[in-house]
């Protein structure tokens, strides 16, 4: 029995270091070849003319979704094994939820595929720090990561592989465990979305520091949630897209363009007194620009509203309304508006952020790839490494050979 028992342990210790060195011999041949990029210097946005996201907005037609919740998956290895997707579902429509989608690990779920609504969804990354993204219209899962350390070159080689295989590319929760540094996203192209409201961290200085440097690139706001019974862990954050239907090929067209709006809801109250608080929480009326001037308006009295421009700074505030103005300076590359609501009848510290309007030459705007391979710099990373591990080969095996031959004499 005792033979039995050590060889069955013996026999897993074997597999799991078969497994382990399998997996270091491939993240070996993920960094071995990574290319090295040239990055343009960031940009500020420029022109005579302002973007405005919301100049087709219809107030009437806001859509609530959730693109970031953990369901159970890989046989419940990973975070959210408790979580049904039917329970999901149910949960967040009962708070006003339009689309709770659903984004595992590595993997797309396939619930309610054949409504309306379903957009393929998943969380890429698997490495020992934060630095996922979420996919949003996801064709395939990208199976390739740098699990133990990223640079700038890395961080931007897996984006643009996402952005092969998917609709919308979303950096999640960057400022995470530093997952994504403010020199990172004046540097980063080839997303979309930043999700800078997520209900374990928040990530506005990464977003304005996206948005100094000319990446027109807007919000997303999800729960990031693992645990369905846990009122603290869910409807915090959440999307309001603008979509005069909800299918698949309008929500995504409205996040791209930054027809949509986010909020950010603390409170761990009951659900159902949760979607009551909800359903009190004003929604964006009109956002416009006429001669120069930004004009935002709203459903309900916000204690504040300030408008933020380059660097993250304030450029003016106003207080107890459901509307204001900012007349837009010379100097301004972007402005970008939050309302917030302390009153107790919508939980404090409720706040809701606008899209920017940032200035462009009437192209649509995109946050196309900006950064370019440096070909040199990429080969001879490539021989200096490959040189390197040969030398090192060579050494042990003639230390070994010095060592035999003393052994022998």
């Amino acid at each position: 029995m005792r033979k039995t028992t050590l060889f069955i342990l013996t026999l897993i210790a074997s597999l799991l270091g078969v497994v382990i060195g399998l997996f270091l011999l491939v993240q070996s041949w993920f960094y071995f070849t990574a290319p090295i990029y040239i990055f343009e210097p960031p940009k500020p946005f420029s022109g005579s003319l302002w973007y405005n996201p919301y100049a087709t907005m219809d107030s009437h037609h806001w859509r609530k979704a959730n693109f970031h919740f953990h369901t159970r998956a890989w046989s419940g290895v990973t975070a959210g094994r408790g979580n049904p997707s039917d329970s999901v579902w149910h949960t967040y429509k009962m708070l006003g939820y339009d689309i709770p989608g659903i984004s595992n690990y590595q993997s797309i779920s396939s619930f309610h595929k054949d409504s309306a609504y379903y957009i393929p969804l998943y969380e890429h990354g698997f490495g020992v720090r934060k630095k996922h993204q979420v996919l949003i219209g996801a064709r395939k899962v990208l199976w390739r990561d740098y699990s133990f350390f990223q640079n700038l070159n890395h961080k931007q080689h897996i984006i643009n592989l996402l952005r092969e295989q998917n609709e919308i590319v979303a950096i999640a929760h960057p400022d995470w465990e530093n997952g994504y540094s403010l020199r990172d996203m004046a540097y980063l192209s080839n997303y979309d979305l930043i999700e800078a409201l997520d209900r374990n961290w928040r990530s506005i200085p990464q977003w304005d520091a996206a948005l100094s440097a000319g990446r027109p690139v807007f919000l997303l706001g999800d729960d990031d949630a693992h645990n369905i019974r846990e009122p603290f862990e869910i409807g915090v954050c959440a999307t309001f897209i603008n979509s005069p239907a909800l299918n698949r090929e309008d929500l995504i067209r409205a996040l791209k363009t930054g027809n949509s709006y986010c909020t950010d809801m603390r409170g761990g109250e009951p659900f159902a007194e949760k979607a009551r608080k909800a359903r009190l929480v004003p929604r964006v009326e009109s956002v416009k620009i006429e001669r120069d001037t930004l004009k935002v308006r709203i459903s309900g009295i916000a204690k504040k509203i300030t408008f933020i421009g380059q660097g993250g700074r304030a450029r003016k505030v106003v207080y107890l309304s459901d509307r204001a103005e900012y007349a837009l300076q010379p100097e301004d590359t972007y402005i970008r508006t939050v309302f917030t609501f302390p009153n107790p009848q919508w939980g404090p510290g409720t706040d809701l952020y606008l899209n920017p309007v940032f200035r462009y030459n009437g192209t649509t705007p995109s946050n196309k790839l900006t950064a370019s391979v440096n070909v040199e710099r990429t080969w001879i990373f490539r021989v200096v490494t490959l040189g390197s591990l040969v030398t090192l080969v060579v050494v042990i095996i003639k230390l070994r050979k010095l060592r035999r031959v003393r052994n022998t004499g």
